[in-house]
């Protein structure tokens, strides 16, 4: 997506819809916080790679496309990235952005990967108010596919769990 402009240090202290703005967390919000916002985020957020939902079909799975395109979630404790503990890089399933790195990885006990961090400007944030509840889904910056949710439950010093779908991800290991 295309940013206004970038968060100065100052906004760190800023709070929007409950959720810390910092410069590694892009949080896209409702209109009605437009006013707050006014020229800090680009509300209508466009994306560098832009697919038909055709084009997504052909190049994805039916299960990768669910989740990905249609924010649909893998079963707990069932997806293949789960138990990587391997040195490397998690990239977008959909577009192949770096997302999250294996020092960034930690067990958390979800059925699901969990990352403390994500790489800088590679996963925006929104507010996510189904399943009866209010949650912060994560999306990849540069094709908007759905990742899974962040929640700020970590128990490293960051205080966040990126808590994502496996079939939302690919892994890289490094040649190291």
């Amino acid at each position: 997506p295309k940013e206004s402009r970038a968060p100065s240090s100052d906004s760190c202290a800023t709070r929007l819809n409950s959720l810390e703005c910092c410069p590694n967390r892009r949080t896209l919000t409702s209109s009605s916080c437009h006013d707050q916002l006014s020229g800090f985020y680009d509300i209508s957020m466009t994306y560098d790679v832009t697919k038909t939902d055709q084009e997504w079909k052909t190049e994805l799975s039916p299960e990768r496309f669910a989740v990905l395109r249609q924010s649909a979630t893998d079963r707990p404790f069932s997806g293949s990235l789960l138990h990587v503990d391997a040195d490397g890089v998690f990239t977008c399933g959909g577009c192949g952005q770096h997302l999250f790195t294996s020092e960034q990885k930690f067990d958390s006990g979800c059925g699901w990967p969990s990352f403390d961090a994500c790489e800088p400007g590679s996963v925006i944030e929104r507010v996510d108010r189904s399943l009866f509840s209010v949650r912060t889904e994560i999306l990849c910056s540069q094709c908007g596919g759905h990742l899974g949710h962040v929640f700020d439950d970590g128990p490293t010093p960051t205080g966040l769990r990126y808590c994502v779908n496996s079939l939302a991800i690919d892994f890289a290991e490094s040649n190291d």
